[in-house]
């Protein structure tokens, strides 16, 4: 059967795959529905218990999903790399037990009364519960990232024999949870979440859009679906370059702490200087295609480009070359892509942000089918970034599990056989395929049916009718 490190690897990689999806719903959607909230209560405008009601129930949804496969991931430390648990669990169990007790208890308790009490509580207390779920929710991502980003810069501990193995012990929590990567992975993690929700509206209200203005179909609501994408482009502004500035200190601080991840990355395998950044390369040698660590690339990239990002400006700058170290490089190829994939994302996202500005300026934001298209081919396309910036987190670190300490295969648990690991790896393929299914479903309906009507509203304060802009085309039907 399978090796059994390989099939753990496998079966982490894929609940974390799965479960990233709905974590990244809810952290981007926080911030959007405290404003949302407070827009509600301050204004009464009927627009804003429309935008709350309806982006609320694709937060608890995602919620309880996330919930469901986040508990899942935990449990497999014992199952799967118990040995690693064992090693690290002093500093590594701290910040899991302290997530479920502080952050996911705030925001379960409090998502009660926001999902279900705005009738029965006082505007006051409610907007409370909108900023307790929406902190609860940063919250979480505190924690886990404490914890993540300690195996890749870990600091405040000491190693020491227990039983015959080699045990963490914590002797500086602060140094150990304010190690010098948490603040990078924090910040882009939260701002790429974000960024992925206000593409995902942007994407959606582009599609009611581009139905109402440019194919003239009678939709109702239409303020509704202008206003989301109106306020997805604001946040897509102020999230889209920061993700690309930030990215390029992240990329920097790699480059000082993972000298071997980040010569993945630039697939540098000799020490060298002015190293090129390749927007696209090949192996020279096509029997080098299914190779991971072929060397000799032919490719099209910016003279110096990598050493310019490696140093902060210094195009001459040395970068250390994948053979100059000890341990085994990690898959060469897969990094290197998911990089420039995510990157790539990264520019478009800001063209994107862009253009959308523009075209708002100009009085064209409703007629343009063009940005209209680009929208909702890119809803997703956010969330595949955060997907691709973990492969080239987690796989850029191999074969460490805890950087220059543990290896991934000494956390495998021992007794673990390739039969138990593949067996449960299948079965695991079919259970997160058919979670990520339902929530998929659910969501599209959620969208299908849209905004709740104005006559289904708290409060109804006078508003002046707008008439609509667009008439019906022969044979055209009212959609919702």
């Amino acid at each position: 059967m399978i090796d059994p490190v390989i099939a753990s690897r496998l079966q982490f990689a894929l609940t974390t795959i799965v479960h990233i999806v709905f974590p990244v719903m809810s952290m981007g959607l926080a911030p959007f529905l405290i404003y949302f909230t407070w827009k509600e209560i301050r204004t009464g405008e009927p627009i804003y218990e429309q935008l709350r009601r309806f982006w609320t129930k694709i937060f608890a949804v995602s919620f309880v999903v996330g919930t469901v496969t986040g508990i899942v991931l935990e449990f497999e430390f014992g199952t799967n790399f118990a040995a690693f648990s064992t090693a690290a669990g002093e500093l590594f169990g701290g910040p899991l037990a302290v997530e479920g007790m502080m952050a996911f208890m705030l925001e379960a308790t409090f998502l009660g009364v926001f999902v279900f009490g705005r009738e029965r509580v006082s505007d006051a207390l409610y907007m409370v519960s909108a900023l307790a779920v929406g902190v609860g929710t940063w919250l979480s991502a505190v924690w886990i990232l404490i914890a993540n980003s300690w195996m890749q810069t870990p600091r405040g501990y000491e190693l020491a024999q227990e039983g015959g193995q080699t045990v963490v012990h914590l002797v500086d929590p602060l140094a150990a949870y304010l190690n010098p990567r948490f603040g990078f992975m924090y910040v882009h993690m939260q701002n790429a979440a974000v960024e992925s929700v206000a593409l995902f509206m942007a994407g959606v209200a582009a599609y009611y859009v581009f139905r109402h203005h440019v194919w003239g179909y009678q939709i109702q609501h239409i303020d509704f679906w202008e206003t989301t994408l109106k306020i997805a482009l604001v946040a897509l502004l102020i999230t889209a370059p920061l993700q690309v500035l930030h990215g390029d200190l992240y990329a920097r601080h790699v480059y000082e702490t993972q000298p071997q991840k980040f010569a993945a990355m630039e697939a540098v395998w000799e020490t060298e200087s002015y190293v090129p950044e390749y927007l696209i390369a090949v192996p020279t040698d096509l029997a080098d295609l299914t190779d991971p660590r072929a060397k000799e690339l032919f490719g099209i990239g910016i003279p110096g480009g990598a050493s310019w990002l490696a140093s902060g400006g210094d195009p001459t700058a040395e970068i250390t070359g994948l053979e100059e170290f000890d341990s085994e490089p990690p898959p060469v190829a897969i990094v290197f892509w998911a990089f420039r994939a995510m990157v790539g994302m990264g520019f478009w996202f800001i063209l994107l942000a862009f253009w959308g500005g523009y075209r708002w300026l100009t009085g064209d934001l409703f007629e343009d089918d063009l940005l209209h298209k680009a929208l909702m081919a890119s809803s997703l396309l956010g969330i595949v970034a955060v997907e691709l910036g973990w492969v080239v987190t987690e796989v850029g670190r191999q074969p460490w599990v805890i950087q220059g300490i543990m290896k991934t295969s000494e956390g495998v648990s021992p007794g673990l056989t390739g039969t138990e690991a593949a067996i449960t790896l299948a079965g695991f393929v079919l259970t997160y395929a058919a979670l990520l299914g339902l929530y998929s479903y659910v969501v599209a309906r959620i969208i299908r049916a849209g905004p709740p009507g104005r006559d289904d509203l708290r409060s109804l304060p006078e508003v002046p009718s707008v008439p609509d802009r667009d008439h019906t085309p022969a044979g055209a039907s009212d959609d919702d």
